[in-house]
């Protein structure tokens, strides 16, 4: 993905924001990034970097989110900001399942993490066909039921306590064995859209 130029005064930032510079040079040495190499991956020059990180100049919003993709944060981070206080219990109660095209999902973590957990039921014949492929990480385990999950051109029969841990730009797609359907546990690592959006599909409903 090209960065995004820097753009004129629409893309700067008010001068009140907090001062970003010494976040920017403690996120790179900890990424144990020289300068060039930071500079290079974000498109900007050394010296602009340079200045970046001493205060010398206001990094654009282009700039920042371009620096926050490459040091693993974000530019809420970036500025300083505090996240809001997020409670770590999810009781079994609370959420309420979404259906989507034939299969269940119960979500089992809190919104806006870097992992989003599920308790899936998959139904004999429901999306058996549907192949997926898209950026992160996916880990499932069997709960009940048997599972057949084909991850590229291989195919692989899950049962009860057997898991799959994959790349999820290999192409893959799963499906129940048997009649009697399978439930799972299911944890994947996209953020990049809503959760209706991302693994259940423009279908899904809530019920």
């Amino acid at each position: 993905m090209s960065t995004p130029p820097a753009g004129g005064a629409a893309d700067e930032l008010p001068d009140q924001l907090p001062d970003v510079a010494p976040r920017l040079r403690e996120l790179r040495r900890g990424r144990r990034l020289t300068l060039e190499a930071a500079a290079g991956r974000a498109g900007l020059s050394p010296a602009h970097l340079s200045r970046l990180e001493t205060g010398h100049r206001q990094p654009s919003l282009p700039m920042l989110l371009s620096l926050a993709r490459i040091y693993g944060t974000t530019v809420s981070e970036l500025l300083g900001e505090m996240p809001p206080e997020r409670d770590p219990i999810v009781r079994a109660g609370r959420m309420e399942p979404v259906e989507a095209d034939g299969w269940t999902y119960h979500q089992a973590g809190g919104p806006g993490r870097a992992m989003q957990p599920l308790r899936l039921q998959v139904p004999y014949g429901a999306q058996g066909d549907l192949v997926r492929v898209h950026p992160g990480e996916e880990w499932l385990y069997v709960l009940e039921g048997r599972l057949q999950v084909t991850l590229g051109n291989a195919v692989h029969v899950l049962d009860p306590g057997d898991s799959a841990h994959f790349d999820s730009l290999t192409p893959h797609r799963i499906a129940a064995v048997g009649p009697e359907g399978t439930e799972l546990l299911f944890v994947h690592t996209l953020l990049q859209s809503p959760a209706a959006e991302l693994c259940l599909g423009a279908g899904a409903h809530r019920r």
